[in-house]
C-alpha cells in the first residue's frame, strides 16, 4: 500500500519560513516525479514545485527564489523548504508522485501566514 505523508504546515508570520516533509512508504520515491501542490480556498489545485529522477526541477514563478525542494532518498522523503512567506502562500499544500499511469496524493498540510 502507497503512502505520501506531509508534516510541517502550521501558522507562520509574513517573511518567516517553514519546511514542509513528505514520506513515502510503498514506493521509491527517486523512481517518481515528485511534487509539492497547494489549493486555497475558491482556487484551482497548482503546482508549487516538482523534482524528476534526474533531479530536474520545475518550480512555480510565483515561488522562484524563495521556495526550494529536495530529496532525502535514505530517507525516502521530499522536503519542501519555503522562505520569505506571504499571506498568497496560504494554502493547503499536497505532495505528489507520479510515473507512468500511476499517481499517489498525501492528504495536505495547511499553511497559514498570517501576522
Amino acid at each position: 500500500q502507497v503512502q505520501l505523508v506531509e508534516s510541517g504546515g502550521g501558522l507562520v508570520q509574513p517573511g518567516g519560513s517553514l519546511r514542509l516533509s513528505c514520506a513515502a512508504s510503498g514506493i521509491i520515491f527517486n523512481h517518481y516525479v515528485v511534487g509539492w501542490y497547494r489549493q486555497a480556498p475558491g482556487k484551482q489545485r497548482e503546482l508549487v514545485v516538482a523534482i524528476r529522477p534526474s533531479d530536474t526541477i520545475n518550480i512555480a514563478d510565483s515561488v522562484k527564489g524563495r521556495f526550494t525542494i529536495s530529496r532525502d532518498n535514505a530517507k525516502n522523503t521530499v522536503y519542501l523548504k519555503m522562505n520569505s512567506l506571504k499571506p498568497d502562500d496560504s494554502a493547503v499544500y499536497y505532495c505528489n508522485a507520479r510515473i507512468r499511469f500511476e499517481n499517489f496524493w498525501g492528504q495536505g498540510t495547511q499553511v497559514t501566514v498570517s501576522s
